[in-house]
């Protein structure tokens, strides 16, 4: 799951709500049994995770470890017998992975820092050596005052901020009241002004890599967002020919401020980097991976479910995503392991190109579901997450009406409490009829909260159903999400199983209802929120 803010794009979405709840069938209660059996007493969930993770490991895009990903995935698709097994490409652009690195400090005394590549940033040929500069820069407005400065240096470009403790466990499960504040509309808010600054701070880290090289700086460091020693090594500048000249290393949060006093206080310390990454180049394109259950419907109509299969490189990638992906795969295998005969096409995914700006499923808009205008010029990564929604008019494909539903899992291995409505009121009565079996097992909320930095926001913004599952948090936004301690270790398998058994029932009640999920209209260009607001004097400082 990315960590951008939400984007100003999401619109309301114009629905009727539903009068009266469906009759139950004494087929579909059934089959609920059946799924529960097969999921919990035959459950490959954690075997899929732990091959995702400890075998095959980080997963970034283009990366070998995806390709090994991509090409298991499908041989597991093939070994469950679904059908239609394949893989849709999509422009991305340089493989990268890390063998290995080290980060010393080396004066005034030697110290084994804590520290990480920056993805997609060159290798160091060799250990290199020189001291830090702390000049910490977060808009272009700031490089004047380096400039002429940096030659020859280790440039630490965060502030060093200060040491904080956290103010509340690590590892949480939702309470009810916790639970009931999801449920609250909001409207949606669309203000240009504030789109085009966050355009300009996607587009800093091009022009920091870009300032740094033309001052002759070495390399460059960054402090990890997280104490704990904890390390992330997210970087965006993934682009054929336009991956950043100099070496990047992330240095966790205490080390840095070390860095930065004893630079303040006395002779700048020196710093050794050893870093040995690769560029893989060998094919540009990114795949997502399809499979299928075929539908009996002669129209194409089909439902879906996603989670994204590429990952961060600092862990294994398991909370974030190979948590989704298991559960994808463990609700294909429950339901072909089944035999079902649906009505309408069940089809999974696994995106690839998420962690950068959800490219994997943008391509799968574009291909099948509806196109938007061009941007005016090539985009960063940032830039292009944060205004595919907002241009218009929206021109659906063909697909578009094709598909009924999508569910996407993308918050970790807690369990499904819920699903988030996303504005939808008249999904809410259906989906509380869906869960009603799930009451035991924790599932019963049905909330009408939109959520947004993962695979199913652009198909909302064309208007299709696409819906997010709530999950206990566990310890995923505060340790795991994108750390090095993404691993196995911290997935929990009742809740996978769980997840895994809600899904496969969501999308075998989507694929065989009377009638497809109520959709609102397709967006138009919203109108100015508040189109007397002033704009803000600091915006440009």
């Amino acid at each position: 799951m990315r960590t951008l803010p939400i984007t100003l794009a999401a619109l309301l979405l114009s629905t009727t709500p539903l009068s009266a709840k469906p009759a139950d069938k004494p087929d579909d209660n059934a089959q609920v049994l059946r799924i529960i059996d097969e999921g919990t007493n035959r459950s490959q969930v954690m075997q899929t995770a732990q091959h995702l993770t400890d075998v095959i490991g980080p997963r970034m895009t283009n990366s070998p470890g995806m390709r090994k990903a991509e090409a298991w995935t499908q041989e597991k698709f093939r070994e469950w017998k679904l059908a239609n097994i394949h893989k849709e490409g999509f422009a991305f652009g340089r493989g990268w992975w890390i063998e290995k690195s080290s980060v010393r400090m080396v004066t005034p005394r030697p110290i084994q820092l804590t520290a990480i590549p920056i993805a997609w940033t060159p290798a160091t040929k060799g250990a290199l050596s020189a001291p830090i500069i702390v000049a910490p820069m977060s808009k272009p407005q700031h490089f004047e005052k380096w400039r002429g400065k940096l030659a020859g240096k280790i440039v630490l470009v965060s502030m060093p901020g200060e040491g904080s403790e956290p103010g509340k466990p690590a590892f949480q499960r939702l309470s009810d009241e916790e639970l009931g504040k999801l449920d609250s509309y909001e409207q949606p808010d669309w203000n240009p002004d504030k789109l085009a600054e966050w355009m300009k701070q996607a587009r800093f880290e091009r022009e920091l890599a870009d300032f740094l090289a033309r001052e002759g700086a070495v390399a460059y460091a960054t402090r990890s967002r997280r104490d704990g020693k904890l390390l992330h090594g997210e970087g965006y500048l993934h682009r054929t020919g336009e991956t950043p000249a100099l070496p990047g290393v992330e240095i966790a949060a205490e080390d840095y401020r070390r860095l930065a006093r004893l630079a303040l206080v006395g002779d700048a310390p020196t710093l050794e980097i050893d870093s040995q990454v690769h560029f893989d180049d060998s094919d540009p394109q990114g795949y997502n991976i399809i499979a299928d259950i075929p539908g009996s419907d002669a129209s194409g109509a089909y439902v879906m479910a996603g989670a994204h299969l590429d990952s961060w490189a600092a862990g294994d990638g398991a909370a974030d995503n190979a948590a989704g992906s298991a559960m994808i795969m463990e609700a294909a295998r429950i339901l072909s392991a089944m035999g079902v005969k649906p009505k309408r096409t069940i089809r999974f995914a696994l995106w690839s190109g998420e962690e950068q700006s959800l490219y994997g499923s943008i391509a799968y808009v574009e291909q099948h579901l509806a196109n938007r205008p061009a941007p005016d010029r090539k985009l960063d990564a940032g830039e292009l997450y944060y205004s595919w929604a907002t241009r218009y008019p929206i021109t659906t494909l063909p697909g578009h009406k094709n598909l009924a539903a999508y569910f996407n899992l993308d918050n970790g291995s807690g369990k499904i409490r819920g699903i988030y409505a996303e504005n939808n009121q008249a999904v809410v009565p259906i989906f509380r009829q869906w869960l009603e079996p799930f009451g035991p097992m924790g599932a019963s909320k049905v909330v009408i909260q939109k959520t947004e930095g993962t695979d199913h926001q652009f198909m909302q913004s064309v208007g299709i159903p696409a819906f997010q599952f709530i999950q206990d948090p566990l310890d995923y936004g505060s340790r795991v999400h994108h750390s090095q301690i993404d691993t196995f270790d911290h997935l929990k398998a009742e809740d996978m199983r769980q997840g895994a058994i809600i899904l496969a029932s969501f999308l075998l009640n989507a694929a065989n209802a009377d009638t497809p999920l109520p959709r609102g209209p397709v967006p138009t260009q919203p109108n100015v929120t508040d189109p007397f607001a002033y704009p803000d004097p600091d915006q440009d400082r």
